[in-house]
C-alpha cells in the first residue's frame, strides 16, 4: 500500500486552528490482521461496485445464471462485515471503517434490488402449490440451500420444483446475509409486501370477500347459498395449500434465525388479514336468520373447519396468530349453535304440522318426504352432530320403543340416535292422525303402510340405518308387513266372503249363479276403487298383489271348476284373468281419487276388459 494510504488510515487530520489539538496518541504497528482487514475491504469493493444497481451496464441479475459471483458477492459482504468489527474495534473513527460502511450499504442496496427481483420474477415457481411440494422434496434429498448444482436426475424433481428450489436458495442466502449485516428491516419489509400481494391476490381470486355482517345478513339466500360453496372450496385450497406454502416459505427463507422471530413475524404480517377474513364468513352466516334449508350448508362449513383444524393450528401456531386460530374456533362455536337452534325449530315444525288434506291415493304424505329426506342428509353428518347436539334437550324416548344400539359404547352417538328415532315417531304420530282423514279404513291402512314402507327404505339405504340400529328396522318393516296385511283383509273382505267358505262343493245351479254375480259385482268394484290407489313403493306393491292373488285365485279356481257349468251367462272373471284385473290396481292411475275421501258404497260397474 503507497505510503501516503496508510498515513490516511493510521494518522488524523490537523485539528482546525480554532480548536485546541488533541493530545499526541502513539502511533499503532500494522499488523498481518490490519493487511488482512485492507484485503478483505479491497476484494469486496472490486464485486460490491462491479454489481452497483446505479451501473447501466448491468444486463443480467446476480443472483441468475451459474450463480457462481453471486456465491463470491456474499461471501465478499460477509468478508467487509468481519473486517468493520474489526476496525470498530480497532478505531471506531477510522477512514477505512467510513469506507466499510459505505460498499456495506451500496452492498445491502444491491441485495434488496436482487431480493425483490427473485420475489417478482418467480411468482409462478414460488406458488404456494410448488413451494408446499418443497417439504416433500427435502425429505427426498439432502442438498445444499446454496446449490447451483441442483439435477433432476440426481433428485428427480420437476423443473418447476428445481427453479424454486434455487430461488428459495437465493431467497435465504440474501435474507442471511441482509440480517447479518443488520440490515433485516430493509429484506423483511420487501418480502412482506411481495408475499402478501400475492396472497391476497389468491385469496381475491378464490372467491374470498372481506364483507361486513350487515351486507352479509341482507344477501338472498340463493347468493349467500353461492358464497358458501366459493368459500368451502376456498378453505380448501388456503389452508391445504396458500397459507401452508407461505408458511414453509417463510420458515426456509428466514430459517437463519433460530428463534423464527422474523419468519413469525412475516408470516402473521403477510396472511393475518386474508385468514381472518375467511374464518369471519362462517361466523356472520351463523348470525344469520336461521331457516332449515340453511342447515346442510352450515354443517358444510363446521365440517370445513374441522377437517382443517389440524392444519390451521399447525400452520398458525405461532402465539402472533392466535387471533386466526381463535376466529376459526369462535367459528365453529357459532355454527354448531346454529345448527342446534335449526335442529329444535324442524322438530317445533314438524309438531306444528297441521295439514287437512289427504293424499290422493293413499300416497305418501309430503311431510314424510321431507322429514326424512332431511333425515337422510343429516345422517351424513352424523360424525359432527355427535359433538354438536351433546346435552341438547329433547323429549325422553321409551325404553319399549326403542334403546339406542350405541347406548353402551357412545353416550354422544347414543342421543343422536335417540333424536333422530324421536323426530321419526313425531312423525310417524302425525301420520296416524292423517289417516283418520280416510273415509276408507282400508284406504287408511294403505296410506300407513305407504309412508311406513318410505321411511323404512331411507333408512335402511342410507346412515339412518347404522345410528338406528337393525332392531329399529325390524320393529318398522314389522308394522308394514301388519298394516298392508289390514288392508288386505278389510279392502278385500267383500271379495272373499262373496265365495263360499269350502269352494270345492257342487252348488245348486240357482245358488250358484248369485255366487257368481256376488263376486263379479265385489271383484270389479275394489278393481275400480283401487285403480286410483297407489303403492309407490314396487316391491311393496309386487308383494300384496301376490298375496291377494295367491289367496282368491285358489279359492275362486276351486268354485270355479265344480260351478261352472250352467252359470257361463253371469260369469264376468275368469281365474285366469284375475291377475290381469290385479295388475291394474294400486298405480294411482285409475278413473279418479274421489274413491279416496268417500264412502265405499258404490254401485258395481259393467268392465271393459271383456
Amino acid at each position: 500500500m503507497p505510503r501516503k494510504g496508510m498515513r490516511s488510515i493510521f494518522f488524523k487530520p490537523s485539528a482546525s486552528p480554532a480548536t485546541s489539538p488533541p493530545p499526541p496518541s502513539p502511533l499503532r504497528t500494522f499488523t498481518f490482521s490490519d493487511s488482512l482487514m485492507e484485503e478483505k475491504i479491497e476484494n469486496a469493493e472490486l464485486l460490491i461496485t462491479k454489481w452497483d444497481h446505479s451501473n447501466t451496464k448491468i444486463i443480467n441479475p446476480l443472483f441468475s445464471g451459474t450463480r457462481q459471483e453471486a456465491k463470491q458477492f456474499l461471501n465478499a459482504v460477509n468478508g467487509l462485515q468481519s473486517a468493520m468489527q474489526y476496525l470498530v474495534a480497532q478505531d471506531s473513527t477510522s477512514s477505512t471503517l467510513v469506507r466499510a460502511q459505505f460498499l456495506m450499504q451500496l452492498a445491502m442496496k444491491t441485495l434488496e434490488k436482487e431480493f425483490y427481483q427473485i420475489l417478482s420474477s418467480n411468482r409462478d415457481h414460488l406458488d404456494p402449490e410448488t413451494v408446499s411440494a418443497r417439504s416433500s422434496t427435502d425429505q427426498r434429498c439432502s442438498v445444499s440451500d446454496y446449490d447451483d448444482d441442483i439435477s433432476d436426475d440426481e433428485f428427480r424433481v420437476s423443473e418447476t420444483e428445481r427453479v424454486s428450489m434455487l430461488a428459495m436458495a437465493d431467497l435465504k442466502a440474501i435474507a442471511e446475509c441482509m440480517i447479518s449485516s443488520g440490515y433485516g428491516k430493509e429484506c423483511v419489509k420487501v418480502y412482506n409486501i411481495m408475499r402478501k400481494s400475492i396472497v391476497d391476490e389468491a385469496l381475491y381470486h378464490l372467491g374470498v370477500e372481506r364483507l361486513s355482517f350487515s351486507q352479509v345478513q341482507k344477501l338472498d339466500w340463493e347468493v349467500l347459498e353461492f358464497k358458501i360453496k366459493s368459500w368451502l372450496n376456498a378453505v380448501k385450497v388456503a389452508v391445504g395449500t396458500l397459507f401452508h406454502g407461505e408458511r414453509i416459505l417463510s420458515d426456509h427463507v428466514f430459517a437463519a434465525d433460530s428463534r423464527k422471530r422474523i419468519a413469525e413475524s412475516c408470516f402473521a404480517e403477510i396472511t393475518r388479514d386474508g385468514a381472518v377474513s375467511l374464518f369471519a364468513f362462517p361466523e356472520m352466516v351463523a348470525k344469520c336468520k336461521k331457516t332449515p334449508e340453511k342447515m346442510f350448508r352450515t354443517l358444510d362449513m363446521y365440517e370445513a373447519i374441522s377437517d382443517h383444524w389440524p392444519q390451521i393450528e399447525s400452520i398458525f401456531s405461532f402465539e402472533s396468530t392466535s387471533n386466526i386460530r381463535l376466529q376459526a374456533v369462535t367459528s365453529m362455536v357459532k355454527l354448531a349453535e346454529a345448527v342446534r337452534t335449526m335442529l329444535t325449530d324442524f322438530e317445533t315444525a314438524i309438531q306444528k304440522d297441521s295439514s287437512k288434506k289427504p293424499v290422493p291415493g293413499g300416497g305418501i304424505h309430503p311431510l314424510t318426504r321431507y322429514v326424512m329426506n332431511y333425515l337422510t342428509f343429516l345422517a351424513d353428518y352424523s360424525g359432527f352432530l355427535v359433538d354438536i347436539i351433546a346435552d341438547l334437550p329433547q323429549s325422553p324416548l321409551p325404553e319399549s320403543y326403542y334403546r339406542s344400539p350405541m347406548r353402551e359404547e357412545n353416550s354422544s352417538a347414543s342421543e343422536l340416535s335417540e333424536r333422530i328415532a324421536w323426530l321419526i315417531l313425531v312423525v310417524l304420530c302425525k301420520l296416524d292422525r292423517r289417516a283418520e282423514l280416510y273415509k276408507d279404513v282400508a284406504l287408511s291402512y294403505l296410506f300407513l303402510a305407504n309412508n311406513m314402507q318410505y321411511i323404512v327404505v331411507k333408512v335402511r339405504k342410507s346412515n339412518l340405518g347404522f345410528l338406528l340400529g337393525e332392531d329399529w328396522l325390524a320393529n318398522h318393516e314389522l308394522k308394514v308387513r301388519e298394516y298392508a296385511s289390514k288392508y288386505e283383509r278389510v279392502g278385500w273382505s267383500a271379495v272373499f266372503s262373496s265365495l263360499p267358505e269350502n269352494g270345492a262343493v257342487e252348488f245348486p245351479a240357482e245358488q250358484a249363479m248369485a255366487c257368481f254375480g256376488r263376486f263379479n259385482a265385489a271383484f270389479l268394484d275394489v278393481c275400480r276403487k283401487q285403480s286410483s290407489w297407489i303403492v309407490s313403493d314396487p316391491k311393496l306393491r309386487d308383494e300384496i298383489k301376490e298375496s291377494i292373488s295367491s289367496k282368491l285365485v285358489t279359492k275362486y279356481s276351486d268354485f270355479y271348476e265344480k260351478n261352472r257349468v250352467g252359470s257361463e251367462s253371469v260369469i264376468r272373471v275368469l281365474p285366469d284373468e284375475i291377475g290381469n284385473y290385479l295388475s291394474d290396481i294400486l298405480h294411482g292411475n285409475g278413473i279418479g281419487d274421489s274413491s279416496s275421501v268417500s264412502s265405499t258404497t258404490s254401485s258395481p260397474c259393467r268392465s271393459n276388459r271383456r
